[in-house]
């Protein structure tokens, strides 16, 4: 079996789908690629999932935020959104969709490269240092790379489990927002760079029980002008 990983883009320009499979074919990946939702439907009954997909948000048909909904709904597929410089607005819908990083145009080929190549080191098994880690009524599984509730599993995305795992492996510490950013992403955020917020939030609202009320102190809390912390112990199992 062919261990590099694959990597597939969708991307509707003919010219940089092959730039950048020629590019990250010599930087030792296996590469396909298509220009929309069709080619991906294609690419999973034939090949199955791949190990990461390039997704560029503005798309004929069927656009990337589109895609990126269908590929979360169904897997936890890492995926990298290729944005236009000013689609804030997308750009923030898309990482609340579920996207694992993003790149906006025009970028050098270097960059991506290092930006897959940071996705698939937090995508390894075996990064919490325990395998089984309990946190209030949650069950963080390092080796499984999920987290469970009362035996239900909670549907996490890599990047949101990356950003548990900080905490969780980081008890009664305040962890400021770049030192989240440089943990999660492998690279220091600017005043800009939104991507911690947004998957902060969307975390925060899958790790609060059913019941909680508002008046309940949440799991991660925010330490006024500092950052954030655990606010829960956490025990191996």
């Amino acid at each position: 079996m062919d261990p590099r990983p694959r990597i597939l883009i969708i991307e509707d320009d003919p010219e940089i789908r092959t730039l950048l499979r020629d590019y990250l074919a010599k930087q030792d990946f296996r590469v396909d690629t298509g220009d929309g939702g069709a080619a991906l439907d294609r690419f999973r009954s034939t090949t199955g999932e791949p190990d990461l997909i390039v997704l560029d948000l503005m798309l004929p048909g069927e656009d990337g935020l589109s895609i990126c909904r269908r590929v979360r709904a169904a897997s936890r597929v890492p995926i990298l959104m290729l944005t236009a410089k000013g689609d804030d607005i997308d750009r923030i819908i898309g990482l609340e969709m579920g996207a694992d990083d993003y790149l906006p145009k025009p970028f050098n080929p270097r960059e991506l490269v290092a930006r897959i190549r940071a996705i698939l080191r937090r995508n390894e098994p075996q990064t919490v240092a325990a395998s089984k880690l309990a946190v209030a009524d949650l069950i963080v599984d390092g080796n499984a790379r999920s987290v469970s509730r009362n035996g239900c599993p909670l549907d996490l995305t890599s990047a949101e489990f990356d950003l548990l795992e900080c905490f969780v492996t980081r008890p009664s510490r305040v962890l400021s927002r770049d030192q989240l950013m440089d943990w999660t992403r492998g690279r220091r955020s600017d005043t800009l760079d939104r991507t911690i917020d947004v998957q902060l939030s969307r975390l925060r609202k899958k790790l609060e029980p059913p019941e909680q009320s508002g008046d309940s102190e949440p799991l991660i809390k925010t330490i006024r002008n500092a950052g954030y912390m655990l606010s829960c112990p956490v025990k191996e199992c």
